[in-house]
């Protein structure tokens, strides 16, 4: 292998709500998952509402009104 061309490799621990889920083994110290196997439904059968940065409100502001009514007449 050639010297100083890789990525540092650290054990990495994955955390869920503030909580350590796991160590791996990666190229960053820590990640921070929203979703993972223990509080996904289909591994739980838990249904859970996940909405990260507002992203459903976004979505909401952005297609309210007449965003879909076309002004255009189908035929012409």
């Amino acid at each position: 292998m050639k010297k100083d061309i890789h990525p540092g490799f650290y054990n990495c621990k994955v955390y869920h709500n503030g909580e350590v889920v796991m160590e791996v083994g990666a190229t960053v110290p820590e990640i921070h998952a929203d979703v993972w196997s223990g509080s996904h439904p289909f591994f739980t059968g838990k249904q859970t509402f996940v909405d990260a940065t507002g992203r459903l409100e976004k979505f909401q502001k952005k297609f309210q009104g007449n965003y879909f009514r076309s002004d255009k007449k189908k035929g012409k």
